[in-house]
């Protein structure tokens, strides 16, 4: 949603304006990182606002690392948002994709070349273009996420990014 990528965006360029924040970690609500756009959204007329792709690319080029604590899904735009980070961490039982091919659509925030730069293009163009999802071991041999962890995915995120 419009709120969402809004707070995104305000809360990336307040905690790199902070010198006191070392690391920025970004997770979702209710054990679910996000599910991607809405797509009912996407028939409705275009208002001016923030889009994911800026977003994704402010999230890459921040100078303070970023983590992605991912739990319960990732996918779609999710997904991209957590391929802009610059590590991820990803509960056991997560599944990651890009599942807007299944309607016809290709990621639209630069997942189509984020993705192949991390995993390869055999693997990548196999998500792409299929909409399957991934589980966090597939995933982690993939080298999609850097960690998995069975216990709390924030506060594992943490450790990483305080490590970074």
């Amino acid at each position: 949603s419009q709120a969402v990528l809004q707070a995104l965006e305000d809360g990336l360029k307040k905690a790199d304006a902070d010198p006191s924040v070392k690391a920025v970690m970004i997770c979702g609500e209710n054990g679910k990182f996000s599910a991607g756009a809405d797509i009912r959204g996407f028939s409705s007329p275009k208002t001016l606002g923030v889009a994911l792709g800026p977003i994704v690319s402010l999230i890459e080029s921040s100078e303070k690392p970023v983590v992605a604590a991912i739990e319960g899904v990732a996918l779609g735009g999710g997904l991209e948002v957590a391929l802009g980070c610059h590590y991820r961490v990803a509960h056991a039982k997560a599944r990651m994709g890009l599942p807007e091919v299944t309607i016809g659509l290709l990621p639209g925030a630069e997942g189509t070349q984020r993705l192949p730069r991390l995993i390869g293009v055999p693997a990548a163009l196999d998500m792409i273009t299929t909409g399957k999802h991934i589980r966090a071991t597939e995933a982690l041999k993939l080298g999609l996420v850097d960690e998995i962890v069975e216990e709390n995915t924030i506060e594992a995120a943490i450790r990483l990014a305080n490590k970074m």
